[in-house]
């Protein structure tokens, strides 16, 4: 399917004085206290808010956040977000008390060339998650074309995403970050520079099993770390203590050890393991696969660590989603630690690192290694769908590129 790079695209549009209604993906963490708390996914939609504005377009952005389930609750709000969007383009963002209405629609059609707005949260509406067509003709009018640049939803048919297209029939295009990640991890995936490594990690291996299987043939290496690599363990055999485990899913790791690309798997040697989980418990180090009763795998060896660089090191493309232990607290950090620095060190030599999901990120985050790679998806489920070559039911959605 990812041989259809042929969606319109922002350049294809005319927006000088048009309403360019955008859904961007600002479902971010946001405190108590109403501060947001990390601000990825609201960067990332800069480059094509910049560009609508460069153009003498009108930015009309529409976001969910969180799962309000069609109630109007004000911690969902997108009002705190508006804030830091104001901040991030040094001038105004408006904001809307609604996603829909005559006030709402009033509200657009008095914006001027370079003005940007900000609807309230689309999930305020049951008709959101319902892909409620007439939900997504009332959205509409508040927008005389339409980019999607949420990549990170792209994998749900919804009514800002998916139905809305057909109200905008050759007028709804790509934004510039879900082109770029479309055409990055295609390229990632399909034509890397080799040694070509995948990494994945996390705590479940369920998520992720399918990810696994469809990874393993493309890549070189595939690094196995986080809670998930103690059911691959647990298959071949190996004695795992209290680690984590998916006994359900014992049967489908046995298969891929079994399978042809069984070989290309790396499973870490050793693991720091603690003998509970509260802070401040002795940790000792074992064999991954000779874990004692009543121990908890948390982390990477430091012969695992070892191994697993030097892995990286001899790599020319890495694609990484998933920690490698419990790094949130600091005697389980340096697995984590280790990989995200020899992805640094790939991207300084010229190599090529992609990292995604949600752990990932926060972990880059704690360790202030962000910078430095080359590409991190803003996309969750999105992403894992993507590897596993499901459709994108919102990218699909959008207009063709018609041939000239």
């Amino acid at each position: 399917m990812w041989n259809n790079l042929n969606k319109m695209t922002l350049d294809d549009l005319n927006i000088a004085g048009q309403r360019v209604l955008v859904r961007v993906d600002f479902n971010v963490p946001i405190d108590e206290q109403g501060n947001v708390r990390e601000f990825t996914r609201i960067k990332a939609a800069l480059p094509t808010i910049h560009n609508i504005l460069d153009y003498d377009g009108i930015a009309i952005l529409m976001s969910h956040l969180g799962r309000p389930k069609g109630e109007r609750l004000a911690k969902y709000s997108l009002k705190p977000i508006a804030v830091e969007l104001e901040k991030l383009l040094g001038q105004e963002v408006k904001f809307a008390p609604d996603c829909i209405g005559p006030e709402v629609e009033k509200m657009t059609h008095e914006l001027q060339p370079g003005d940007v707005m900000l609807l309230e949260n689309v999930r305020f509406h049951a008709g959101e998650t319902k892909d409620d067509p007439e939900f997504a003709r009332e959205l509409a009018r508040m927008g005389d074309v339409y980019v999607d640049d949420a990549f990170g939803a792209a994998h749900r048919k919804q009514a800002s995403l998916s139905a809305i297209t057909q109200y905008f029939q050759g007028k709804a295009a790509a934004g510039r970050l879900m082109m770029r990640e479309i055409r990055l991890l295609r390229r990632t995936l399909f034509n890397p520079d080799r040694p070509f490594i995948g990494i994945v990690g996390g705590a479940k291996v369920s998520s992720k099993l399918q990810t696994v299987a469809r990874l393993l043939p493309r890549v070189d290496k595939m690094l196995i770390g986080g809670g998930m690599a103690y059911t691959f363990i647990k298959a071949k055999g190996g004695k795992i203590g209290a680690s984590m485990i998916e006994n359900d899913f014992i049967e489908h790791a046995e298969r891929i050890l079994k399978g042809p690309d069984a070989e290309k798997l790396e499973l870490p040697v050793d693991t720091v393991a603690a003998g509970d989980l509260e802070y401040g418990s002795e940790r000792k180090t074992f064999l991954s696969d000779d874990i004692p009763d009543g121990w908890h795998g948390l982390d990477l060896g430091r012969e695992a660590r070892a191994h697993f660089v030097k892995i990286i090191k001899s790599a020319e493309t890495v694609f990484w989603n998933g920690p490698m232990g419990m790094f949130e607290r600091e005697p389980y950090a340096p697995g984590t630690r280790v990989v995200a620095r020899a992805m640094v060190d790939l991207t300084s030599r010229g190599g090529t690192a992609v990292v995604g999901g949600g752990d990932t990120m926060a972990a880059l985050y704690r360790f202030n290694l962000t910078g430095p790679m080359t590409h991190i998806s803003t996309g969750g489920g999105s992403l894992l769908d993507f590897l596993e070559g499901k459709p994108l039911p919102a990218y699909d959605a959008l207009s063709d590129q018609v041939e000239v």
